[in-house]
């Protein structure tokens, strides 16, 4: 399982403006990241940013002629909207949502006849460890991460990621309460951190992109 997680942030580390706003990085680089999409099995998030930001998760921005990447929603007690842009392209873009075994059946069931992919891992929220594991066994074995601050904790915390790419604009947003790039519990001590390795970063004027990998291998 190779797993990458991608995201764009502020100077000051923020990945949204206090209103929600994450319209952060340039045209250029958004289309990077639709390269990125085509390159991947699958593309990972969780239901806070589907609610928050309504996104496909497709390849639109750069011409490709492979299939878009399957989407995976991360989504314990299966809250999707059932008239989100994903739930809606359901037909031509194939969905897998993960639950936890503490959403409602009549709600699961609804979403399957939309023609999504239901997998259940975990008591109260999904265990992603799990659900990475039954990822793999169905043939999906490149994963881009573009979730918020609690995803990106969660599967940089379990040690699953082999590369983090950030582009950090040249904006300062502030607010206490504004979504940081990693957010979650955090670790009590610098020497608990999670180590990378830089390997690479392309910058102008506008914003740098930073090539991370992790020291894992």
């Amino acid at each position: 399982m190779y797993v990458i997680v991608n995201a764009a942030m502020s100077i000051d580390g923020k990945i949204a403006t206090v209103t929600g706003d994450s319209r952060i990085s340039s045209l250029a680089d958004r289309r990077r990241v639709h390269k990125l999409r085509s390159s991947v099995d699958a593309i990972m998030v969780g239901i806070s940013t589907v609610k928050e930001d309504d996104p496909m998760l497709n390849v639109r921005l750069i011409k490709s002629r492979k299939k878009n990447p399957v989407r995976i929603i991360i989504d314990s007690k299966a809250r999707i909207p059932m008239n989100s842009r994903i739930m809606n392209t359901t037909h031509s873009h194939r969905t897998i949502l993960a639950v936890s075994n503490s959403a409602s059946k009549k709600r699961i069931s609804e979403i399957q006849k939309r023609g999504v992919m239901v997998i259940k891992a975990g008591h109260d929220v999904v265990d992603l460890r799990l659900i990475f594991k039954t990822l793999e066994e169905n043939g999906i074995n490149k994963i881009l991460v573009e979730g918020g601050g609690e995803l990106n904790w969660s599967v940089l915390n379990l040690r699953l990621v082999k590369e983090l790419i950030v582009t950090v604009s040249s904006k300062i947003i502030g607010g206490r309460d504004a979504k940081t790039l990693v957010e979650g519990i955090g670790f009590p001590r610098i020497r608990d951190a999670i180590k990378l390795r830089l390997q690479n970063a392309i910058y102008d004027e506008k914003e740098i992109v930073l090539y991370y990998k992790s020291l894992d291998g």
